[in-house]
């Protein structure tokens, strides 16, 4: 029986290209769609589209997790392995595992001829949105066998937002989370390392679904569509490259711009979600500790209430490269005992 993508019984979260009702586009880290059903026979119809990497579809069926291999381009059939246990009804959740490296289109689902969907639980009251870079979108993060060493070669297999910090804060508040993060991506444009050489910041993608020209009609977000109590900022790492001036001098033109266009995204994000808890950080990924103290002056100068900074206590000391599994964990714990203190009133 083939499911189409918009059947009331489907649920979906995330940042999602919904222009044609029929084959909605995922273009976020941890976008999912989650359905449960009777029968032994699940297929995902999906079109990809790569821009690098190798790109890889999550799934966790009835708690088991599996990573499928998507084509380059062009519209395929992934089976899902449904283990003969006996078992008659299943709960599966589909997952976009990574970041903008690749789009994917759901075009439908297929059970068995004679089966049926069962209703979805509710979503959670509770919403976070988080903006950042390649830590919240769990890039590298499997590769747990290099816990304190530089990334290994890869091409994508190891990323996998369901073990970002990002997602894992928002499971321990059994909360929606909408993942606004991109590896390599930075404040401003043309810096940073996504998109080179024509480099695209979040001043740029922040608002929008599609923010990369190359893949299509840019196309913005209605924020009316989903509104979170709390929002992560979670960049300022990124933005060295080409230059480190923040290290190099703090209090210099270059700094001084920076600061004031953090301090405008901040203003941005606070008339956007007049009443959200507005969380600012970066993450255990190294990095020079002048960048932390610069948005510790933007957030003291916003003086708001409901905005904050917190500094991790191995802040800027983890993994090289990209933080593992452990280190994903280590921050969402934090994370949650900081917003335990907070009057979030959710």
């Amino acid at each position: 029986m083939r499911i189409k993508p918009d059947h009331e019984r489907l649920s979906y979260s995330g940042r999602i290209d919904w222009s044609d009702p029929g084959a909605p586009v995922f273009i976020y880290p941890c976008t999912s769609v989650g359905m449960r059903f009777t029968g032994n026979e699940l297929k995902i119809h999906v079109e990809n589209r790569r821009a690098y990497w190798d790109n890889y579809l999550g799934c966790i069926l009835d708690g088991k997790q599996m990573a499928l291999l998507l084509p380059e381009s062009g519209e395929a059939v992934l089976e899902v392995p449904v283990e003969e246990t006996g078992k008659q009804e299943h709960e599966v959740l589909i997952f976009k595992r990574q970041d903008a490296c690749h789009e994917v289109r759901l075009l439908g689902l297929e059970i068995g001829d004679s089966e049926r969907l069962l209703d979805m639980p509710e979503k959670p009251q509770r919403r976070i949105e988080v903006y950042g870079d390649s830590v919240s979108a769990g890039e590298v993060s499997e590769a747990v066998e290099y816990v304190g060493c530089e990334d290994p070669v890869h091409h994508g297999e190891y990323s996998n937002s369901w073990f970002s910090y990002a997602w894992m804060t928002a499971r321990k508040w059994n909360a929606q989370i909408h993942d606004i993060a991109q590896g390599g991506i930075a404040l401003m444009d043309q810096t940073g390392w996504f998109h080179a050489p024509d480099y695209i910041g979040m001043e740029t993608a922040w608002d929008k679904i599609r923010y990369n020209p190359d893949m299509g009609e840019v196309l913005a977000w209605d924020f009316e569509n989903y509104v979170p109590q709390l929002v992560i900022i979670a960049f300022g790492q990124n933005d060295s490259n080409p230059e480190d001036y923040m290290k190099e001098d703090p209090h210099g033109e270059k700094a001084g711009k920076w600061k004031r266009h953090y301090k405008a995204f901040l203003e941005k994000v606070r008339q956007t979600y007049p009443e959200a808890y507005i969380i600012c950080c970066t993450t255990l990924l190294c990095h020079d500790p002048a960048w932390d103290e610069a948005i510790g002056e933007m957030v003291s100068e916003l003086d708001d209430g409901k905005v904050t900074q917190y500094i991790f206590k191995r802040n800027g000391q983890g993994t090289p490269g990209h933080l593992r599994i452990p280190e994903a964990e280590e921050m969402a714990e934090e994370l949650t005992a900081y917003i335990e203190q907070l009057d979030i009133g959710w």
